[in-house]
């Protein structure tokens, strides 16, 4: 048995509806394994549940399934809010479709756009109002989503940042003209250098960083 079907056995049960995201995603997208999937997905909840946030905001939604998992941590307020930005416009309807088979589907507002432009566009209303932010979106740009999204979390909240390991590429010079890789590395040279961060990194798939503010 591999370690991973192991630990997918002593996990709570997949919802039918994230089941569903997985199964729709392998068959009809490109990159499937994009997919948070369940392992990560019961940590996010897990995450969620833990900072119990007003509000989240997510960099990157693909088809959905890290957003759903985030939500299941909002507190039952009627102004509990999940917003998700997703740059690839022809996902728009498979993921508001996947969002409606849900039961959070009244809690997520899904923006489609540039992450950054769109953070731009709404900085002066977000300043201080997210107690959870989940990056996933072009690894090329994490360093600029960092100074773009440190501002509006709040000083309870919890950032959380996906693939900051990229397979082990980070500390393999063979990748050391790769943007993706170099976008990554500065991203975890600018987190490891600000004394006013606090940041874990656990080696789950791709590697996740969790960042505080001091």
């Amino acid at each position: 048995m591999f370690l991973n079907d192991y630990i997918n056995q002593h996990l709570p049960a997949e919802a039918d509806y994230l089941a569903r995201i997985t199964r729709d995603t392998y068959l009809h997208q490109l990159n499937p394994h994009m997919l948070s999937g369940h392992a990560q997905g019961r940590l996010l909840s897990m995450l969620s549940k833990t900072v119990a946030p007003l509000r989240i905001l997510e960099l990157g939604t693909f088809t959905g399934y890290s957003a759903l998992c985030l939500a299941e941590g909002l507190i039952p307020d009627n102004n509990a809010q999940l917003i998700t930005i997703e740059h690839n416009d022809e996902l728009e309807q498979t993921i508001l479709d996947n969002f409606a088979a849900s039961p959070y589907a009244n809690r997520i507002s899904l923006l489609i756009g540039d992450a950054l432009t769109v953070v731009g566009q709404h900085k002066n209303d977000w300043i201080n109002s997210f107690d959870l932010i989940f990056i996933d979106a072009d690894k090329r740009q994490y360093p600029e989503y960092l100074e773009a999204v440190l501002p509006l979390l709040t000083s309870r909240g919890l950032l959380i940042a996906d693939n900051t390991l990229w397979d082990g590429h980070v500390a393999e010079t063979s990748y050391d003209h790769d943007k993706q890789t170099l976008g990554l590395r500065r991203f975890n040279d600018m987190v490891a250098s600000n004394q006013n961060l606090y940041c874990a990194i656990i080696p789950i798939r791709d590697g996740i960083t969790l960042i505080k503010k001091v």
